[in-house]
């Protein structure tokens, strides 16, 4: 069991099918789930409820939650289904850019 100095990284789906990823000090993460069923301290999921908590992490520290999530955040839709059903193999595959192109790799300069 996690100590009150608990923390959690979660992720909802929204009534229009959208994921809102989040973070939360505390040892239970469903006080924070119902605040946004509430309309409550979430302007993104207030307008788009109900939600439903489709995937949750916990942390012992909340800054690591806080790293986390905002990782979690800049996902595409794909990567952040396949970390849901726990399909860590297809997460390098999805860690393409966006744009298609890999990234180019840095040409380092040896002094003569």
């Amino acid at each position: 069991m996690y100590d009150l100095n608990s923390a959690w990284v979660y992720m909802l789906q929204c009534r229009d099918g959208s994921y809102y990823v989040g973070s939360h000090r505390g040892p239970d993460v469903e006080v924070r789930v119902a605040q946004h069923q509430e309309g409550r301290r979430g302007e993104y999921t207030a307008c788009r409820l109900p939600v439903k908590l489709v995937w949750c992490q916990p942390f012992q520290y909340i800054v690591d939650a806080i790293d986390t999530e905002r990782r979690i955040k800049g996902w595409s839709r794909a990567k952040k289904e396949a970390m849901m059903r726990g399909d860590w193999d297809a997460l390098p595959s999805l860690s393409r850019r966006r744009s298609g192109k890999p990234k180019q790799q840095e040409h380092r300069v040896r002094a003569p």
